[in-house]
């Protein structure tokens, strides 16, 4: 007889309990997309994975962190995220640091900027949360809709359906920014 997966909430109980197994589910099932989040953000595949097992580092040290309001994913992305920016922000001493030139932004980072601040960045906001919630996902995030249904709790349909919405309504109020 098949048994039931366990909940992430069940996971972290174990954990907190000192099963090794619980934490391996738990990275099983979350380190995937996380690392593909993660990798949206920061173009070293070396700091990701650093980032990475440092967020289930820091869960197996306190998984009492997680209080239970809201989703375990949300939760190890919160530690995942904070990580990630504590290992790419600049440390002292900055002289040497200013003596290199930065690097060429990626286009993908062009890319990121124009969502963030250009016109797209007003298509976007003015979205519903609900499909400005699938386009950060699936779009800034790089997830699947699969993965994406999985971190916003719906159905992989349900985030389709909301990914042509989000399109059809920023389309349409892109090509009303360009009409004079």
């Amino acid at each position: 007889m098949r048994q039931e997966p366990r909940s992430d909430g069940d996971l972290l109980r174990a954990v907190a309990d000192g099963d090794r197994s619980a934490l391996r589910e738990l990275y099983d099932r979350h380190a995937p997309w996380l690392r593909a989040r993660l990798a949206r953000r920061c173009g070293d595949p070396g700091v990701v994975e650093e980032v990475l097992q440092d967020t289930f580092l820091a869960v197996w040290r306190t998984p009492t962190g997680y209080r239970g309001s809201g989703d375990v994913p949300a939760w190890l992305w919160g530690i995942g995220i904070r990580r990630l920016l504590a290992a790419v922000r600049p440390r002292r001493p900055l002289p040497l640091r200013l003596l290199v030139p930065p690097p060429a932004p990626s286009a993908e980072d062009e890319v990121l900027v124009a969502v963030e601040h250009g016109d797209l960045a007003s298509a976007v906001d003015g979205l519903s949360p609900e499909l400005r919630a699938v386009v950060r996902a699936v779009v800034l995030d790089g997830l699947t809709s699969r993965e994406a249904a999985r971190l916003l709790g719906v159905p992989p349909g349900t985030v389709r359906t909301r990914m042509a919405r989000a399109r059809a309504q920023m389309q349409a109020a892109l090509t009303q920014e360009a009409l004079p």
